[in-house]
């Protein structure tokens, strides 16, 4: 790279130090660089070889990158990416765009009704687990029981448990009033 900065510094200095000479009628100047039409195709192919180089260069991981098996298969996640983005068969959109239902309603309605989940059982860690514990056993559990690894009808319940689970949990206001009910039941 070096070498490459070097060269074009060296013929940009050159190039800025050739003197302007007055073109009279029928001399020949000296210092005037002649191309025929060969040279000209030459040079070209040459840009458009070293364009074509630089392009293969800065694309070399996207070209080499090794295909994964989801790259292969046909998963019905790889169909429809926009709609993917945006909802979600796991949890439920009840709340999108509206005002999100009190916690404390629901888990006093589930008290109520003994039914009360236990998000720390269904994460899998424990009470005490901190944050990056409770996202780290989160992504194992998605990868565990993502619907295309794992072909099961209870496969999208389960999915949505441990996304109810993980909203609550990861949200410190969130897990701190789950909490306070956890503890009565």
């Amino acid at each position: 790279m070096k070498k490459v900065i070097f060269v074009l510094s060296t013929i940009l200095v050159l190039s800025a130090s050739n003197f302007a000479f007055s073109q009279e009628l029928g001399t020949p100047n000296p210092n005037e660089l002649v191309v025929s039409d060969v040279d000209l195709t030459i040079i070209f192919s040459g840009f458009i070889i070293a364009l074509i180089a630089i392009f293969l260069f800065l694309a070399r991981h996207q070209i080499l990158r090794k295909k994964l098996e989801y790259d292969k298969g046909d998963f019905e996640s790889k169909k429809n990416r926009d709609y993917e983005k945006y909802h979600s068969d796991w949890s439920s959109d009840d709340y999108i765009g509206k005002k999100r239902k009190s916690d404390d309603e629901e888990y006093k309605k589930s008290l109520k009704n003994s039914n009360f989940p236990d998000y720390y059982k269904i994460l899998k860690t424990p009470q005490t687990a901190t944050q990056d514990q409770i996202k780290n056993q989160f992504r194992l559990l998605v990868k565990e029981w993502h619907p295309d690894r794992n072909p099961d009808s209870s496969t999208k319940e389960k999915m949505a448990e441990i996304n109810k689970a993980y909203e609550v949990l990861s949200d410190k206001e969130r897990r701190k009033n789950y909490d306070k009910y956890f503890d009565v039941s």
